[in-house]
């Protein structure tokens, strides 16, 4: 069974360690824990994940985060992956800092990645696993924080907030979404 993971970010060294780049970020994760390496291949970096018979095609598009659609639906059609088999992974303002949230559609929530995603696909009905980066802006400064990078302390406990999102991914493969969202939903 094949699986598409979409995690969301923006390329370049000037992003690596925003919040809005953690989909990057999971992605790296779960590719160290395999033992896989990122390939450049066509509009975005692809990983190969072996998890429990499952190949977990991990990617991370090259298209910027506003128009993550466009690498998504490609990825999806050229591994014939049906939508069912996809989990975008994207930052959340909504939630507390480290906090999962998975679900099997829903809006974009103002999310433009999400809002690309859903204009290319035609859908909102899709897996995704969203990660509370928290929402500690003031009036007009979402911009300036989602594209801001970790503080002290947030870099201190992100690597097992990440762990755990890594952990959550691999759950969705493995044993689906209803019982994936009940256990990483409650944490």
């Amino acid at each position: 069974m094949k699986f598409l993971i979409a995690c969301l970010g923006n390329i370049g060294p000037e992003y690596e360690n925003t919040r809005h780049n953690v989909g990057f970020k999971i992605a790296d994760l779960l590719a160290k824990e395999a033992e896989a390496a990122f390939r450049a291949d066509r509009l975005g970096s692809i990983a190969e994940v072996k998890h429990k018979g499952r190949r977990l095609i991990v990617l991370k598009p090259a298209t910027f985060m506003n128009l993550s659609g466009k690498a998504i639906s490609y990825w999806l059609q050229a591994e014939k992956i049906p939508v069912e088999n996809m989990l975008v992974v994207q930052d959340d303002i909504a939630l507390p800092f480290g906090k999962l949230r998975m679900r099997g559609s829903g809006s974009d929530g103002g999310h433009n990645g999400l809002k690309n995603i859903n204009l290319m696909l035609e859908t909102q009905s899709y897996a995704r696993l969203r990660f509370g980066v928290g929402a500690d802006f003031g009036k007009g400064q979402q911009v300036d924080y989602v594209l801001g990078e970790w503080n002290e302390e947030e870099n201190k406990e992100l690597p097992a907030y990440l762990k755990n999102a890594t952990e959550a991914v691999k759950a969705f493969t493995a044993i689906g979404l209803a019982r994936a969202m009940n256990i990483y939903n409650t944490k």
